[in-house]
């Protein structure tokens, strides 16, 4: 897959994802979840989101793995959800689209905004695929107020780096 068609400068995303190809080969941990974390804030700011996180399902829960918001997130990295009540389950199952410019205005959504403790405005999400065709979970950005018109480069964002978070869990299973 070509990065050329994101749009982005030389010094931000585009490094980011080859520190992130180089740190997938190497043995620390740590050093991946730091290109993680370092290519989901540069996502976050690029698309002007709230809050963008690495979801996990696992054993019917949705598990927050990365997150990156600017502080004082409702959510935290760690927090734990049922699956089947969460917006990434309706998305991977086709019951919501990947892309809601305004989830006030979008009729599943205002239901299930008045089980969420705060407020969501733009909602994308986008699975996260392993190699052997599995969903591992979910790439998802959110804003608190509305946003606008769906942009077709932010979806395409999203996936890149769904693709190359996938890449990253596939190497790290490899080596266990």
């Amino acid at each position: 897959m070509q990065a050329a068609y994101l749009d982005y400068e030389p010094n931000d995303m585009t490094v980011k994802v080859s520190e992130l190809l180089v740190a997938t080969s190497d043995d620390s941990d740590q050093f991946i979840d730091a290109a993680v974390q370092e290519m989901l804030s540069l996502l976050r700011q690029k698309m002007q989101m709230d809050i963008v996180f690495v979801s996990e399902f696992s054993d019917g829960q949705l598990v927050l793995k990365y997150l990156d918001s600017p502080g004082g997130a409702p959510i935290q990295r760690g927090d734990v959800f049922p699956l089947e009540e969460s917006w990434c389950q309706r998305v991977v199952k086709g019951r919501l689209p990947p892309f809601i410019a305004n989830c006030n205005e979008y009729f599943e959504t205002a239901e299930l905004l008045k089980k969420v403790p705060f407020p969501i405005g733009t909602f994308y999400t986008v699975p996260i695929v392993l190699a052997n065709g599995s969903v591992y979970g979910t790439l998802c950005c959110l804003s608190y107020e509305p946003l606008g018109k769906p942009d077709a480069k932010d979806l395409n964002r999203l996936r890149y780096t769904a693709q190359m978070t996938a890449n990253k869990i596939d190497r790290k299973a490899s080596r266990t």
